[in-house]
């Protein structure tokens, strides 16, 4: 043997004592690495869900961890740049991420998840609602916790229709984000499946615009008024189009999606009515989980204030389900994991049920508690499940 193959043969030994050493020191921890907003526009969707599912996990480590083994937080900021969140996935990924978490939204949230996924880990984005924050987008080892943005825009017409008699609706869509469309997809879809019910018109618009008027004046123009209007629009844009909306005199309900819940915003409509939203919890001290409300003391204590919207709680179900699968896996295999949460179906968790599949990652069908805002006062007044999941061929086509 020459002096080259035994120097070879006593790096690789040496490589493997290493190995080993540093597979026995974390032998004792889990680690979960947040790829997310530390700064940047995505910091205000990003920091707030973290903050939940780091409520989470010190519920686990105070229990007693994960496996029987502590649960440690690595983190690096994306700074509200693909190019950054590719750079933030392979750092919590080289800091021995078990789990990748990624930023609430698709397009900057997917480079971490790509990088997650080629290292053969798993990712779950914080409150996502494209299909493509999963397997369609991603690969098989992506998931989202929260639920899809069509589910909310099915939940709303299938909702109003049974609850408002609401037959003649109007679509009025914002074009600026993939989100906007995917509201509006949903109630595409479900509108035919209603009895009697149909659509007397439709116009868009974009969320900078300052004026919709000439939407206005369409609406008003109708030969029928509309029982309903769907709103397929997100903050800041959707705020002036509402107060447009009733300053014109238009006073039918206004369907909207999750993007607009919180009362942050109401003050620029004082005493906006008719008003409704679905959410997966109530940030109003009014839902009818009562550990819910006890959530929300809980976030307020750790954070110094009231979560700001409903999309705090994704990351608290995140968090939840994964360890529950963990659990189930008795390991944080990536391929193991995977399989006991695609056996998920209407899974229990503090905001609702959760199933996931090996066709689909996401939520297509889910628990909304419905808000409705009367004199500018938002409150529960209901919850609703679409009778059907929406099939995963037309999420996709979309």
């Amino acid at each position: 043997m020459t002096l080259w193959h035994k120097l070879g043969m006593g790096m690789a030994v040496s490589g493997l004592v290493l190995s080993a050493t540093l597979a026995h020191a974390d032998d004792d921890k889990i680690v979960v690495g947040f790829a997310t907003a530390a700064s940047g526009f995505m910091q205000a969707y990003d920091k707030p869900a973290q903050d939940a599912a780091m409520i989470k996990i010190d519920e686990i480590n105070k229990a007693g961890g994960l496996l029987g083994k502590q649960i440690e937080v690595v983190t690096a900021d994306t700074k509200t740049d693909r190019a950054e969140g590719a750079k933030a996935g392979l750092e919590v990924i080289d800091k021995g991420a078990d789990l990748v978490v990624v930023s609430c939204d698709y397009d900057f949230g997917s480079p971490a998840a790509l990088a997650a996924e080629s290292a053969g880990k798993i990712s779950f984005f914080l409150c996502a609602e494209s299909i493509k924050a999963g397997i369609q987008g991603v690969g098989p080892h992506s998931f989202s916790a929260s639920v899809l943005a069509p589910v909310q825009g099915a939940t709303m017409a299938e909702w109003a229709y049974n609850k408002k008699n609401a037959r003649k609706f109007y679509r009025l869509l914002d074009t600026w984000t993939e989100y906007n469309k995917g509201i509006c997809d949903g109630f595409d879809w479900m509108l035919p499946r209603l009895k009697d019910a149909k659509l007397v018109g439709e116009d868009t618009f974009k969320n900078e615009d300052a004026s919709i008027a000439a939407q206005i004046t369409r609406i008003k123009s109708l030969p029928e008024q509309p029982d309903a209007i769907m709103l397929c629009s997100m903050m800041p844009g959707v705020v002036s189009a509402i107060k447009q909306i009733r300053a014109a005199g238009i006073t039918a309900p206004i369907l909207n999606g999750s993007g607009v819940d919180g009362s942050y915003w109401l003050s620029a409509v004082p005493d906006l009515s008719n008003f409704f939203t679905p959410v997966q919890g109530s940030i109003y001290g009014d839902d009818p989980n009562k550990d819910v409300t006890a959530f929300n003391a809980k976030y307020k204590e750790v954070t110094g204030a009231d979560p700001s919207s409903q999309y705090v709680y994704p990351g608290y179900v995140m968090i939840d389900v994964w360890a529950k699968a963990v659990e189930r896996a008795k390991s944080t295999d990536a391929d193991a994991v995977v399989a006991e949460l695609e056996k998920m179906k209407d899974e229990p968790t503090l905001f609702g049920p959760r199933s996931f599949s090996s066709e689909i990652h996401h939520q297509n069908r889910g628990r909304y508690l419905i808000v409705e805002t009367d004199k500018g006062k938002p409150r529960v007044i209901d919850e609703w499940t679409i009778s059907e999941a929406i099939p995963v061929d037309y999420l996709v086509s979309k």
